[in-house]
């Protein structure tokens, strides 16, 4: 009987693993042969690929209906990462694909992250950053340096990593706010936050708007320019989350035009930045899709996924499956 195959399939624009896979051969040992192939988009998945057992795949790689339907002998697609919307999810369970995330390995980071963002734009870092290498300063930038316990930090989505967001930005002091429509009634007061029932609502009192919700056919676009017209003229933006919720000409338009003062966005629709104007947009702060990043969340997102893996050529229970599929195939 034929050795089973994992393949790991890197994305050539940004690659995050090794070329030797270290972490998921510890984890795999000799139960599977492990290959890396580094792929655009699905058109270029081998003939090799297309017939391992199972599939690790990372961020921004995406994989298609048309890529799933080339799929042979594939028991478990598992996204390197929180997020799982650049795979066709309903694709997979159409073919009895088993596709899982790894939803809790980034958490800190990400948290530390958005906070990161959220307080080199109350505390204008990067413009101060410039005006001092100038040799000499004004603060230009003072109207827009605040003290963040007058200040309402609001969260849209707190699950695992909006909550451990939330506890930052009240240990700081500011008063933090949340929306989530999914959540039962309670879970403000396990965390010691006020709730607000509409997004609307939570829009008009925020000052600082950090989102942490998945990209679905619910989020996507769900900051656009109805919602950004409702926040304040010196109110700040942070994404952490994923690109396509917040519309990319939406946000950029209301930096340029001053009916915002600032966005801190590690994700961005249609990411990376495209143009030169893109990346010239006034009270912008950019990083590269990096907030999940840390050596020890690497390691451990890695070794999750290679777990899963073996488990799905192994016939094992999988953890963390997203479209209720098991291992064999049967709908759960």
């Amino acid at each position: 009987m034929p050795q089973p195959h994992i393949a790991i399939i890197d994305w050539t624009t940004s690659p995050q693993g090794d070329p030797e896979s270290t972490v998921e051969r510890q984890i795999i040992g000799d139960a599977a042969q492990v290959s890396r192939t580094l792929c655009e988009t699905d058109a270029d998945l081998t003939e090799e690929i297309c017939r391992a057992n199972a599939i690790i795949i990372w961020h921004n790689m995406p994989l298609t209906a048309k890529g799933i339907a080339r799929l042979q002998n594939c028991r478990a697609i598992i996204r390197n990462g929180v997020g799982f919307d650049s795979v066709d999810v309903a694709a997979a369970r159409e073919r009895g694909i088993a596709v899982c995330n790894v939803p809790d390995y980034g958490t800190e980071e990400v948290a530390d992250h958005a906070i990161a963002l959220a307080m080199a734009l109350c505390r204008q870092i990067l413009p101060l950053d410039a005006e001092a290498k100038q040799l000499g300063w004004n603060i230009r930038v003072s109207p827009k340096l605040r003290r963040l316990s007058t200040l309402t930090f609001g969260i849209v989505g707190l699950g695992c990593i909006g909550t451990a967001t939330a506890l930052r930005a009240k240990a700081l002091g500011f008063r933090v706010i949340f929306y989530d429509p999914h959540l039962p009634n309670g879970a403000d007061k396990a965390v010691g936050i006020a709730r607000v029932r509409t997004l609307d609502e939570l829009l008009t009192q925020t000052d600082v708007l950090s989102l942490h919700c998945p990209l679905n056919a619910e989020t996507r676009h769900l900051i656009a320019e109805r919602e950004l017209a409702l926040l304040k003229p010196g109110a700040f933006v942070v994404n952490t989350a994923r690109g396509g919720v917040i519309k990319k000409t939406a946000i950029l338009a209301a930096l340029r035009e001053n009916r915002i003062a600032g966005a801190g966005l590690d994700v961005i629709e249609d990411e990376p930045l495209r143009t030169a104007d893109e990346a010239a947009t006034p009270n912008l702060i950019a990083t590269c899709h990096a907030a999940f990043c840390s050596v020890e969340s690497k390691i451990e997102m890695r070794s999750t996924s290679a777990r899963i893996a073996l488990a799905a050529v192994l016939n094992e229970p999988l953890e963390n499956v997203v479209n209720g599929v098991s291992s064999t195939g049967n709908i759960l």
